[in-house]
């Protein structure tokens, strides 16, 4: 693997801006995408005449991996309050005023109200097993779950720990994730150290068979998906404000196969 190489000065025109018609372009997604088509261009028969003027002598296919790395700027928090009560009425009352008071607290921290958004509602029984009665009800819970996106990194763990006091012990930290709000250029580098690395590793088979590389036929991009970084869960929160949230740096990884043209003669 090989993290942001240095670009060098490519040769058998086999550099990006060097790419003949009919292959795709190395990185051929638009910026933040995945781009995992590939493209054919022409055939590859063992005899022709390469793009070059020399004889092709087949093809060699490589497949390169790359990185980048960069500071994330939005992290991502999972809250929620989980109230208990004798009666669904007075469980679902509670965990709306909690529930309240934790996204009141984050809006005081600047957080818009479009960065906050309930992704779990749920009221269940609370059931419990009596010798010789079996399992019965003793109460009930209901739980409300908030995500939020802080953009201010630097005061994420003063919001954070403001939203649970205001919640109190009901309040359940569920997660944090480090992300990127757009990560179109640390991908588009991650991309690049992917192509190079499979530039040299074709450049040296090329070699190791007294061939020199040819057209691209084609590119294809093998990079997973990759989800935000998460951080360590915590399912109580009551001594959050004691904990200090360090953003650090994130990696983006990228891979591609790439298909030359092997030729020899002039």
């Amino acid at each position: 693997m090989q993290t942001e190489p240095d670009r060098d000065s490519a040769s058998d025109d086999v550099g990006p801006d060097r790419y003949q018609p009919g292959g795709t372009q190395p990185g051929g997604a638009q910026p933040g995408g995945s781009g995992s088509g590939r493209a054919q261009s022409g055939g590859t028969g063992s005899g022709g005449t390469g793009s070059g003027g020399g004889q092709s002598a087949g093809t060699v296919s490589v497949t390169g991996t790359g990185s980048a790395e960069a500071a994330p700027d939005l992290m991502v928090v999972s809250i929620g309050v989980e109230c208990r009560a004798d009666s669904v009425e007075a469980a679902y009352s509670r965990a709306g005023s909690s529930s309240e008071a934790v996204s009141s607290a984050f809006r005081r921290h600047g957080v818009e109200g479009s960065d906050i958004r309930t992704t779990g509602l749920n009221v269940r029984a609370d059931l419990a097993w009596k010798e010789g009665e079996g399992q019965r009800v003793t109460g009930y819970i209901a739980a409300n779950t908030l995500t939020v996106r802080l953009r201010a990194l630097d005061a994420a763990s003063a919001a954070i720990s403001d939203a649970v006091g205001a919640g109190g012990n009901e309040v359940r930290l569920n997660g944090l994730e480090l992300a990127f709000s757009d990560d179109a250029a640390v991908r588009a580098r991650a991309r690049e150290a992917a192509w190079l690395d499979a530039l040299g590793t074709a450049r040296q088979y090329a070699q190791l068979a007294s061939a020199r590389l040819g057209r691209v036929v084609s590119v294809a991009d093998n990079t997973p998906v990759q989800g935000p970084v998460p951080l360590a869960r915590m399912q109580r929160a009551a001594a959050v404000e004691a904990l200090t949230v360090e953003a650090g740096s994130s990696e983006v990884a990228a891979a591609i196969t790439v298909v030359w043209e092997l030729q020899t003669g002039a």
